[in-house]
């Protein structure tokens, strides 16, 4: 089992427009569970949410000033993040919404050695309000906070299996990877995640995963590694030769 992980999760994954309190709440009961099954397992584990179910920043309003737009996404993964705390609470297992700036007392300002410890008291951490600055993708803070925690891997559950060679949805023949390097991926413009995060595993030389979360028990499996015998996804590597799924 992986000893320490930093999982990022779609705001997309958890959000429904159709429920009366906008989330999806099987979807959520069925992470809640696999995280606290891993927990259990030995794995520390710290979280990042994304606020697409409720804000998508610029993209929902073009004409809307970019800096605006990216603090409306930060404070929608705050309200995430606060409603899975509860999920954990439901199932028993405490968890901790951390930000990098101050929100009133419904967060803490993150801190390493105290998030270290919060997770190593079996407490799930959820990093919310991203980097606290504009022009940051979720996916950069989950590489950096990764990389700060010194995580074993970087867990990115996608509503995509893995990475492909190009677009599976355009191209039925499109190719999935096994294991690639973080050169190949940036090289070749790969979405494995967004390029400012793919530099920052670089550099610190934490190691991603790249699975699809409709699977069934795919955060459990991911967090398997290095028995990998029963996932399905990409992992990316400083060194990893490339190999494509037979």
């Amino acid at each position: 089992m992986i000893k320490r992980t930093v999982i990022k999760l779609s705001g997309e994954a958890i959000g429904d427009s159709g429920a009366k309190s906008g989330y999806n709440d099987p979807v959520i009961d069925s992470i809640v569970g696999q995280i606290i099954e891993v927990i259990e397992g030995g794995t520390e584990v710290s979280l990042v949410i994304g606020g697409g179910n409720l804000w998508r920043g610029h993209q929902a309003r073009p004409d809307m000033d970019r800096v605006k737009a990216d603090y409306m996404g930060m404070l929608a993964t705050v309200m995430n993040a606060l409603y899975l705390t509860e999920a954990f609470k439901r199932q028993g297992t405490k968890a901790q919404v951390v930000t990098p700036v101050p929100i009133s007392n419904m967060t803490r300002i993150y801190n390493k050695d105290e998030a270290l410890e919060l997770m190593a008291n079996y407490t799930v951490l959820i990093n919310a309000a991203g980097t606290g600055h504009p022009y940051f993708s979720t996916d950069t803070i989950t590489a950096l906070r990764a990389a700060e925690l010194e995580a074993d891997c970087v867990l990115y559950a996608k509503n995509i299996d893995g990475v492909y060679d190009s677009d599976p949805r355009k191209n039925p023949s499109a190719r999935k990877y096994k294991t690639l390097s973080y050169k190949t991926a940036i090289q070749n413009g790969l979405s494995a995640a967004d390029i400012a995060a793919m530099h920052i595993s670089k550099e610190a030389h934490t190691p991603s995963y790249i699975f699809g979360l409709n699977e069934p028990k795919s955060i459990v499996n991911a967090c398997s590694y290095p028995n990998t015998n029963h996932i399905n996804g990409t992992y990316v590597d400083v060194d990893a030769r490339t190999l494509y799924y037979e």
